[in-house]
């Protein structure tokens, strides 16, 4: 709601400044990129769901930090601006509609030109460099994006920057070449500025780092950090130690370029060094596949990028729609899915291990890392709450690199409103009410067989008799027990792609095929849904006879009529005695129970009443038993065949038993049948009796 908003908002605004400012000003990370990508986001979002609190000192009003005193000051000529960030083909599209909305028509290419123009996004440190007659007489950093900082000398010991630029018949050589007509453009400027971005290779990065490492210096976090530092150096000689590259990519001075594309032509024929890999494109699809090319193939590359950029290929255009906030609306930075990102824990369950170990698991507000969206995280021990000082509704910090499994690597605290709450290891088992013991950093239940149990209740309530969710087997079960993705049963129906996408060996097609699974049977039978319940000494014909007798449509409704049933009312039914009764009427007791059928429901759980119907009455009043395997129907089918003519099923065999149906390697209830004399059919001669 608003007053929620106006709070959050102050935060994100009071924290964002002090992580930009130490960035970009004094050149130290308190924060990856990728997570303060994450908070611009946010604010971003806030900020245009509540214009009211937008203020003239939001980070998202303005372009960078303060120089520093130690640089002479530079004024640009033109306001140096960032992007906006997009991280979804949703976000692009909002981007091309306000653009279209703000022509009130969709924006088109002139002939024989493109719409757009795909850019990498180079992970480096934007710079300006102005050129009087062909000599580079000045370089500068974005700064302020008004002002920036002198560091021509700096600048002048990266090699990819020329010193001067090529003589005017040479440029007029390579125009042609690019298939440019020079007579269309200026190629001899007396003033020439232009921009780009100076860069650390990651080859160079780790030999640095190396050599750092070996001296006992200070090693830096990304090429990124490195780079920036490196060029504002006030000794030019270090900066000079370090190879630096630099890519241009944009011409301030009007050379009466028409479209951005000629721009890096442009730059190139001057001889610039630009990006071999950029390219046009005419649709939003053509920007999706350039993305996420680059996405999947930027390890390859010798620098590091953290997305691509679009741009308006038309100048004109692009002009005209003009600068909103701190950007231009005819650019947007489409980032990669981040690496790290933030959000809020909601809640702290405890997983019970295969051993017993009891495993904290962080159940957190979906956000998206590296490409997937999340739901929990493992927090392994109780030690690594407490090293993290994480509490339940603190802001963190997620990390995913490769395949490795998501982890909160860090507890944003800044943000704490005082409403969040500290855990504790629990005392008490939550799955059997055992003592927790502790062993080391380890908590156990001191029940040895409870994780056994754990682990076996969640394979019964995903079988063929039960849920049936295909696909769900035994290992996979106790992978997703041990990587701390459920809990209990009510567990696998929160699970998302991408808690399983996540995790080493899971493809995007068997997460996808397996979320397919659970969501399809969210919908069961009453009877098969008692029976996934695992109560004890309760089978498959004890839960269909149950909902048989008592009926229920909802889970809500199931815990009112199973609460208020008597032992006496359930030793009514044939075939269920006290024993029985008893652990029934003990289960829809327990308070943890209702709990879980409760989380059952919450996550969309629904019973499907199917009243039971009979084709005719010809096995009226007659009860089977099945026992053995049957080789050409299944034992469900054909119990479901006996039903639909009226007949009943046992599970045991009595004297009021009228057939037992014997399959390949029967059990006891043979031996019983032939012992009180009970007739006893094949599975030939059961599908006989019931044609």
């Amino acid at each position: 709601d608003k007053p929620q908003a106006k709070i959050r908002i102050e935060k994100l605004k009071t924290e964002i400044n002090k992580y930009r400012y130490a960035y970009h000003v004094l050149d130290k990370s308190l924060i990856s990129d990728a997570a303060l990508d994450s908070l611009k986001m946010e604010l971003f979002d806030l900020e245009q769901q509540f214009p009211e609190f937008i203020t003239a000192d939001s980070p998202t009003q303005r372009i960078g930090g303060e120089p520093l005193k130690q640089f002479k000051k530079v004024r640009h000529e033109k306001p140096m601006i960032s992007f906006n960030d997009a991280f979804s083909e949703q976000d692009m599209q909002d981007w091309l509609k306000r653009a279209d909305n703000f022509f009130g028509h969709k924006i088109t290419p002139e002939k024989n030109t493109a719409l757009f123009y795909n850019e990498l996004k180079i992970d480096g440190l934007a710079i300006e460099l102005v050129y009087e007659n062909g000599i580079f007489m000045q370089g500068s950093t974005r700064g302020d994006g008004q002002i920036g900082e002198d560091i021509t000398q700096n600048l002048k010991t990266v090699d990819a920057i020329p010193l001067k630029i090529l003589p005017p018949a040479e440029v007029e050589k390579n125009l042609k070449s690019l298939g440019l007509n020079p007579k269309s453009h200026i190629i001899n400027p007396s003033r020439l500025v232009v921009r780009g971005e100076v860069f650390m290779t990651k080859k160079e990065f780790d030999r640095i780092n190396k050599e750092n490492e070996k001296v006992g210096i200070k090693t830096f976090a990304n090429p990124r950090n490195m780079a920036a530092g490196s060029v504002r150096q006030l000794n030019p000689k270090i900066t000079a130690s370090r190879k630096l590259d630099s890519f241009q990519y944009a011409i301030v001075t009007d050379l009466k370029q028409t479209h951005h594309i000629e721009e890096h032509l442009l730059l190139q024929a001057f001889g610039f060094k630009t990006n071999p890999n950029n390219k046009p494109g005419n649709s939003l699809e053509d920007i999706f596949k350039f993305r996420d090319y680059w996405g999947e193939h930027r390890e390859k590359l010798n620098y590091e990028i953290d997305g691509t950029v679009a741009i308006i290929n038309d100048n004109k255009t692009f002009e005209t729609l003009g600068v909103v906030g701190k950007a231009p609306r005819g650019a947007i930075a489409y980032k990669f899915s981040p690496r790290e990102a933030t959000t809020i824990v909601e809640d702290i369950k405890i997983q019970i291990g295969r051993t017993g170990t009891l495993t904290p698991v962080a159940i957190m507000k979906p956000v998206n890392v590296s490409g997937i969206t999340i739901t929990h995280a493992t927090l392994h021990n109780y030690d690594q709450i407490e090293r993290l000082g994480l509490k339940i509704g603190d802001t963190v910090i997620v990390s995913r690199a490769g395949d490795v499994i998501p982890q909160i690597t860090g507890v944003l605290k800044e943000f704490r409103t005082g409403k969040e709450k500290n855990f504790h290891m629990p005392k008490i088992c939550p799955f059997d009410g055992s003592k927790v013991v502790q062993d080391g950093v380890a908590y156990r239940c001191s029940n040895p067989n409870c994780g056994a149990r754990n682990r076996e209740s969640l394979r019964h309530f995903v079988s063929k008799s039960a849920f049936d969710i295909e696909g769900m087997g035994p290992k996979i079960i106790d992978r997703f027990i041990d990587e701390g993705l459920i809990a209990d049963a009510a567990d696998i129906f929160e699970l998302t792609e991408g808690d399983i996408k996540a995790l080493e060996r899971f493809g995007e097609k068997s997460a996808q095929n397996l979320i397919r699974e659970i969501t399809a049977h969210k919908k069961i039978t009453l009877a098969k849904f008692i029976y996934s319940l695992g109560i004890l000494h309760v089978g498959e014909e004890t839960a269909y006879l149950l909902a048989k007798k008592f009926p229920a449509s909802t889970i809500e409704f199931l815990i009112k009529i199973y609460g208020n049933l008597s032992l006496d009312d359930l030793q009514k039914i044939p075939d269920i005695g006290p024993q029985v009764s008893q652990s029934i009427y003990n289960w829809f007791h327990n308070n943890k129970n209702i709990k879980f059928l409760q989380s059952l429901e919450k996550s969309g759980i629904e019973i499907e009443y199917i009243k039971p119907t009979a084709k005719s009455q010809k096995l009226k009043a007659k009860t089977f038993v099945f026992t053995g395997e049957l080789e050409t129907i299944s034992r469900n089918d054909a119990k479901q065949m006996v039903r639909e003519l009226g007949g009943d099923i046992s599970e045991s065999v009595s004297k009021q038993t009228d057939y037992v149906v014997v399959g390949a390697n029967p059990g006891s209830k043979y031996d019983r049948a032939k012992k009180l004399n009970i007739k006893i059919l094949t599975e030939k001669e059961f599908l006989t009796l019931i044609k």
